[in-house]
Parts: structure tokens; C-alpha cells; sequence
């Protein structure tokens, strides 16, 4: 229980709240938790979405499929991490999710009522500008990381897209050495690439002398585009 507070204390939503008045803000938002198998569907994309999901622990990624079961990785949430809360803002009535949201591993989420976050009650009135704050500075942040990705996916070829990807990585740890939170298959679902184009790619690489890797840990040798890690 006290890693699920110490969770909650550090979550982007709840900054600034004290610890004593966190369990009635919690009850006021009807919050519900939550525990998912791995590999389980939290969110189907086309339901409708009413709830913000935050993650407490585990593996839980946002994922895209096409028709022909194709699966692209938008980003993975870490705990603390929030989901959906765009689409639950767009409308009172529930927007219709375009993504799904799935349990890489077994993981805890608890969810908030979305229209308890805009309609306080008398208790938790005093907390509300705090939260609408925090909601609109996470809303920005993920539209910060949206851009970030297209950045990626609008270089022309599988190198520049990993490098890209991998540049970025270095520069959010401040180190040429750092571990990524995804698998081989992952990362290629993630940078829209084909697994193997990308493995050949990273061999190639490794041969110039541009990076080592072991697994889903990277040590940039150069810094490709020159980016500035301080």
C-alpha cells in the first residue's frame, strides 16, 4: 500500500495536494482501482471514455491496430503516468477512443470519474483550480511528446528514425549511456519499421562505431545530431 501512495504523491496530477487531503480527493473522484493479467485490453479503441486511468504499477502501453492486425506502439506508461485523460476531456459524454490500452504485464490502474474532476464537490472545491492546473500542464506535456514522436516517424529511413529515437533518449537521461523501455519488437512497433530492417540496422551501426547494445541497453559513441545533453 505505501508504494501505491508513494505512486500517487508523485503523480503530475496530484502536485501540490498534501498527503492528509489526497485519500478525500481520491473518494470525491470516485476512484476505482484496478488489476489487470498481462497481456489483458484495459481500453478497446471505439468505447467510449468517461474515466482517466493512472497507473500504479506494472507495463501498460497505448497501442494502434489496423485491419490486418498490425500493431503500432504510440508510448508505454510508467506508474504515475495518466491515460486517456485527453479523450475523457474532449467531451462530458465520453469521446470515442481511437487507440486501445493494454497490460503489457500484470498491472494495477486506478481510475477517476473525469466529470467529478470538472464538477467538485463541497469537500474537495478548495483542490479544484489545483487539479484543472495540473490536468492542462500534463495535456501539454503529452502534446509535447506527440510532437517529439512525429520528429521520429517523419525521418525517410530506419537509421534516421533510430537515431532519432535514440538521440532523444540520450539527451531526456543526460547520458550517452541509458536503457530503454522496450523490447526489439517493441521498438520497432513503436518507430513503424520492420523488426528485422531495424536489427540490421543496429548491427551496422554497432560496426561503425556509432553505439553499443545489449538488449534494450544503448551507449551512444557519437551523438548523430550533434544535441546538446546538458
Amino acid at each position: 500500500m505505501q508504494s501505491i501512495l508513494e505512486c500517487l504523491y508523485a503523480c503530475p496530477l496530484f502536485a501540490g495536494i498534501p498527503g492528509n487531503d489526497l485519500g478525500q480527493v481520491l473518494h470525491s473522484l470516485h476512484a476505482d482501482r484496478k488489476t489487470y493479467s498481462a497481456f489483458q485490453f484495459l481500453l478497446h479503441a471505439g468505447d467510449p471514455v468517461e474515466q482517466i486511468g493512472i497507473v500504479l504499477d506494472g507495463r501498460v502501453q497505448v497501442i494502434q491496430e489496423d485491419f490486418s492486425g498490425n500493431r503500432t506502439i504510440l508510448t508505454e506508461l510508467a506508474p504515475g503516468e495518466l491515460f486517456a485523460e485527453a479523450f475523457a476531456c474532449s467531451s462530458q459524454c465520453g469521446a470515442i477512443l481511437p487507440v486501445s490500452v493494454f497490460s503489457v504485464s500484470e498491472s494495477s490502474v486506478l481510475w477517476i470519474d473525469y466529470r467529478w474532476l470538472v464538477q467538485p464537490d463541497s469537500k474537495t472545491r478548495s483542490w479544484h483550480p489545483v487539479l484543472i492546473r495540473n490536468m492542462l500542464a500534463i495535456l501539454a506535456d503529452k502534446n509535447q511528446l506527440l510532437g517529439r514522436r512525429i520528429r521520429h516517424l517523419s525521418k525517410r529511413t530506419t537509421r534516421d528514425k533510430l537515431l532519432s529515437f535514440l538521440t532523444e533518449q540520450a539527451t531526456t537521461h543526460k547520458n550517452l549511456e541509458f536503457s530503454i523501455p522496450f523490447s526489439r519488437q517493441e521498438l520497432a512497433d513503436y518507430l513503424c519499421v520492420e523488426r528485422s530492417a531495424m536489427s540490421s540496422v543496429l548491427s551496422s551501426l554497432q560496426k561503425e562505431g556509432v553505439l553499443e547494445v545489449s538488449r534494450r541497453k544503448f551507449k551512444l559513441k557519437i551523438i548523430p545530431y550533434g544535441e546538446n545533453l546538458s
